[in-house]
């Protein structure tokens, strides 16, 4: 057997392998309402740009969640908060 076709082989059962586990992982629930309840809390208005960056923050992407909520008048730390509740699951 040729090195490149056991290469491909090994390849294919680990994105199949990989592929398993994600389609096998529970799906990850948000929890928006909180973030965008803390941004509130924390002086910004109930906006679309408040619950677009608490959106980026559900799926990872914190950096963007927090720079989106500063600019909505939310002070550092409260939105790092906020963003972080947003990927948590709802209580």
């Amino acid at each position: 057997m040729r090195t490149s076709t056991r290469i491909a082989g090994a390849l294919t059962g680990l994105t199949l392998t990989l592929g398993g586990a994600v389609l096998a992982a529970p799906a990850v629930r948000a929890d928006i309402p909180a973030c965008t309840q803390m941004a509130e809390l924390a002086g910004a208005t109930a906006s679309d740009s408040v619950t677009a960056a608490c959106s980026r923050g559900v799926v990872g992407d914190l950096q963007s969640c927090v720079t989106g909520l500063t600019g909505a008048g939310v002070a550092g730390g409260a939105a790092t908060a906020a963003c972080r509740a947003a990927a948590h699951e709802p209580r």
